[in-house]
């Protein structure tokens, strides 16, 4: 199962997925409320509410699952893992550098975690027109081939759902009291896209890794959207992993 993060939609796996394919017939995308997903009534968008919502959707599907997270969705994988590890086979991870006590919020998600400045962000960014919203996530690293598809999965419910969980994440300290080591309860694997400048710095993230006793992949030159520039080594990364669990 894979579970993408922000300012993202399911579509950002495709490339990756279509590499995986031949070797599993076993893939199943989870796409948080708010982002790809409708966001309902009430839902609490908080690292806490979107750990329990990721929770129930893996115990409805009655076994243990390979749990593969990116970005924000690499922190709900971390979250449930620690709270839930009966519902994990194994689990991968390209976020674990922000649960590092010296982790820093990058600049983007400063600017969402300040009052009036995040949504006149959000405004403009989510509503934009669809080309200009592709032209961003090209900018930012996202690779071209992927970009207009989550650029129109991006709406007003996505911007609300940002405000929420970026702020309240913001509310406690990194990784202080967040117990790593229960993560190696199940196999992990930490991605380390080297050129990946939101995730933390490299010592933060072989750091992190270490806690959590989870193995280090090495995606050497790729930045954070690894997945839509190289397929086919990060397809070669998980599956590598996959066959050493049991």
């Amino acid at each position: 199962m894979f579970v993408h993060g922000n300012p993202e939609t399911a579509a950002v796996w495709d490339l990756l997925l279509a590499e995986l394919a031949p070797v599993r017939s076993d893939l199943v995308r989870l796409s948080p409320p708010g982002f790809g997903a409708p966001l309902p009534a009430g839902f609490a968008a908080t690292p806490a509410g979107y750990r329990d919502w990721l929770a129930g959707e893996l115990a409805a599907f009655g076994e243990p699952v390979d749990l593969v997270g990116h970005d924000f969705g690499g922190r709900h994988v971390v979250a449930v893992v620690l709270s839930h590890p009966h519902l994990v086979r194994s689990w991968v991870s390209d976020a674990l550098g922000s649960f590092d006590p010296g982790y820093e919020w990058h600049e983007l998600a400063r600017r969402w975690q300040t009052p009036g400045v995040g949504e006149a962000d959000v405004a403009a960014r989510f509503g934009a027109a669809a080309e200009e919203r592709t032209a961003v996530l090209v900018e930012r690293g996202m690779g071209r081939a992927v970009a207009a598809r989550v650029a129109a999965g991006q709406n007003e419910e996505m911007g609300r759902a940002v405000l929420s969980l970026y702020r309240s994440a913001a509310a406690g300290a990194p990784g202080l009291g967040v117990p790593l080591d229960r993560a190696a309860l199940r196999p992990g694997l930490a991605i380390l896209a080297t050129a990946d400048h939101v995730a933390g710095t490299e010592e933060q993230r072989r750091r992190t890794a270490a806690r959590a006793g989870a193995r280090v992949a090495v995606l050497e030159g790729m930045g954070h959207w690894w997945m839509t520039h190289d397929p086919a080594g990060a397809a070669a990364a998980l599956t590598g992993f996959w066959a050493t669990i049991d």
